[in-house]
């Protein structure tokens, strides 16, 4: 199947082939083509031009530039009515599959207390759990695949899920063939992690290191069995789990083959940031409180992409991280949404990027990147999505004819979408 899309205003977040990351200065630059068409064909990217200077006819075959006007044409024509392209947004740190919601802790946390109080207090994680639990795994994938459209249809054609409301080996399995499901049946590119080293589960109350002994010696084989995880993550932080703790778990999850994603900094210094780059984490995470020491140990270790969660410091009144300071030590950054019932319940990676430019002062053009080509990179997909690049699925929003490309954060609640594009399929909005 091949799509024309012409009248493009103009096309945004174009790279050339083998770029998976922008660094340091590389993060302010969005390279963009005017007037231009853009050709899909079996739902990759193959090629685009500027309207006037380049024909769409030379992208297209002998046979898609054959037809007599009988029958259906080899080539669907899309006019963007002088709207935007860009590349979907890149999501690489949710926890879409959960049951029910904590809107009771909403309000406890409008009494004032905080994520680690309310924690202490039997809620947060453990609440999602005790749900969870009771909730079967068709429910479950009912309520997960709703947030899975909710979030395509917001633009974000990559997105990874991790376990971890589960806290027993029968729960963490059940989430994890959610989104085994989800994966089968949803045209995001969709990778899964699994969490469960989130929190100690009840019946563990007391006896961390028995739990970390649980996770270790029969979760993680049952996960590596049946093949449902393509990452091990880890809550490295205050109150949670320990640096060694880590470090356990990240050295036996390498011998399933599993790469490390990192929960750290988000209550404190934890050194999860460490202990993770040095396991060879694709990505830490969260980064809320960080000193120059998280920044060096990043430095060292450039496989490791940072990445920072703006709404849950909105949603927990948490502090933003410092997405400037990384910038300017020549690093890397990606920012997603945590969507999740506790502490970030919004997966809209466009009120991300926007919270990128409002509160971390990151420019456009860098809370861009951070959301498409660096956030593809911290879930394993940038060689194939995250860009404007030949090749690259066809992972895409069409907006409506906008000002600027400073509107999109700009105006961050405005209805910007006219069409979604994912793997070559149109979706009207």
């Amino acid at each position: 199947m091949t799509t024309l899309i012409r009248n493009i205003g103009e096309i945004f977040g174009i790279l050339p082939p083998g770029v998976l990351k922008k660094e340091g200065a590389q993060m302010n630059e969005v390279q963009s083509l005017r007037n231009a068409f853009l050709i899909v064909r079996d739902g990759l990217i193959a090629g685009f031009g500027e309207e006037g200077k380049e024909l769409p006819e030379d992208f297209l075959s002998e046979e898609e530039q054959c037809h007599d006007g009988e029958g259906a044409s080899p080539v669907t024509t899309v006019d963007a009515k002088g709207g935007y392209v860009l590349p979907a947004f890149c999501d690489s740190h949710t926890h879409i599959v959960y049951a029910g919601c904590r809107d009771g802790e909403f309000r406890d946390k409008i009494d004032g207390l905080s994520y680690e109080e309310i924690a202490a207090r039997g809620g947060g994680i453990l609440n999602s759990a005790d749900l969870l639990h009771e909730t079967s795994e068709d429910e479950l994938y009912r309520q997960s695949a709703e947030r899975a459209e909710e979030v395509m249809r917001m633009g974000t054609g990559s997105l990874e899920i991790k376990s971890g409301y589960g806290l027993t080996t029968e729960d963490e399995l059940k989430m994890l063939r959610v989104i085994r499901r989800l994966r089968e049946n949803f045209p995001m590119e969709i990778r899964s992690t699994f969490l469960g080293a989130h929190a100690v589960g009840r019946a563990y109350a007391g006896r961390q290191s028995e739990y970390v002994d649980l996770v270790c010696r029969e979760m993680l084989p049952r996960v590596a069995e049946e093949g449902l995880a393509d990452f091990v993550d880890v809550f490295c932080d205050r109150g949670f789990f320990t640096p060694e703790e880590t470090a356990r778990i990240l050295e036996t999850a390498a011998g399933y083959g599993l790469t490390p994603k990192i929960h750290a900094n988000e209550l404190a210094p934890s050194g999860g940031v460490q202990v993770g780059a040095a396991h060879g984490a694709l990505s830490v995470d969260h980064l809320e409180q960080t000193t120059d020491s998280e920044i060096r140990c990043l430095a060292e270790h450039r496989h490791t992409m940072p990445t920072m969660l703006p709404g849950a410091s909105f949603f927990s009144n948490l502090p933003f991280g410092n997405a400037k300071g990384f910038i300017r030590a020549g690093l890397g950054l990606a920012l997603a949404s945590d969507f999740n019932p506790g502490s970030s319940p919004s997966g809209d990676m466009r009120f991300v990027m926007a919270l990128g430019c409002i509160r971390m002062r990151l420019t456009p053009e860098e809370a861009f990147n951070a959301c498409t080509i660096n956030g593809a990179y911290a879930m394993g997909t940038s060689g194939v999505t995250g860009s404007v690049t030949v090749g690259k699925r066809a992972d895409l929003i069409i907006t409506r004819p906008l000002p600027s490309f400073t509107f999109i954060p700009y105006c961050h609640h405005t209805p910007f979408i006219s069409r979604i594009m994912i793997r070559g399929r149109l979706t009207e909005m």
